[in-house]
């Protein structure tokens, strides 16, 4: 490797002193480096152009951003884990000083995961956890849902999700939903505490389109992986389908490591 991007959680302390630690560290090894913030899009996205690899310091939330930003370039990321839980983060603060070297010798496998694409007319939008429309306040609103151009109910509920296997442990799973296996390009469909419809998630085909609309007198809003809001005006629709962007993980562990990270993550075990 001859360039590594470092993209950091701007207010975590620990973040900023570990990528300062990681870029004098690939000085060491001759390998060029750039540091951004990993919520400073437009900063950063010019800099991803002809970088082997990217660090994500921070968490699950920082990985959400670092994937949006590099799409739809397929440069690999390697997370690195502040934050409480780490689903999608591969190494700890003293696993990435010490596994540095190995990966920048080659060491690793890369981990396709599937994104999300939403649009509404000019406006397109990328997710890698999920993508949802749901009320702007505690209240139920009506969701108008087609699937490939075929009605399929209206939803009364606080909101729909539409997941990848990577936000399938995420909002969906905990309004309900099924885990899939990570590198499954499947797409989860989970309303949230629905009152009237399909109250039910269904698992959805890789080449679905979907079509959301949230009845007009409702206030709704559109969400990208908890972390993008825009609110919807009127019986604004927004179609979602799977992205031809996908999010590149570099692995340092076996290749059957989710089933027992699985287990332990679900069961508050944060290592």
């Amino acid at each position: 490797m001859k360039r590594v991007g470092i993209l950091y959680h701007p207010k975590k302390e620990e973040a900023l002193d570990l990528a300062a630690r990681l870029a004098a560290l690939l000085n060491v090894q001759k390998v060029s480096s750039w540091k951004c913030s990993a919520w400073d899009d437009s900063a950063a996205r010019p800099q991803v152009t002809g970088s082997d690899l990217v660090l994500s310091i921070g968490g699950d939330g920082t990985i959400l951003h670092t994937a949006r930003i590099i799409a739809p370039l397929t440069v690999p990321i390697l997370g690195v884990n502040l934050g409480k839980l780490g689903f999608i983060t591969e190494l700890g603060f003293d696993e990435a000083l010490t596994a540095l070297p190995d990966v920048l010798a080659g060491e690793g496998w890369i981990e396709e995961r599937a994104m999300l694409e939403a649009w509404s007319g000019d406006r397109r939008f990328l997710a890698l956890n999920d993508v949802a429309v749901r009320s702007t306040a505690v209240r139920l609103i009506n969701i108008d849902v087609s699937i490939d151009g075929e009605a399929l109910t209206t939803y009364r509920a606080d909101g729909i999700v539409l997941a990848t296997a990577t936000g399938s442990t995420g909002y969906s799973l905990a309004a309900g939903g099924p885990i899939l296996h990570p590198q499954s390009r499947e797409m989860v469909l989970q309303p949230i505490s629905c009152h009237l419809g399909l109250s039910h998630a269904l698992v959805l085909p890789p080449e679905t389109t979907v079509e959301l609309s949230a009845a007009s007198r409702d206030g709704a809003i559109l969400s990208l992986d908890g972390q993008v809001d825009s609110p919807l005006a009127g019986r604004q629709a927004i179609t979602v389908k799977l992205s031809s962007c996908v999010a590149r993980f570099l692995r340092v562990h076996q290749e059957t490591y989710f089933y027992s990270f699985l287990g332990r993550k679900l069961e508050g075990n944060k290592t």
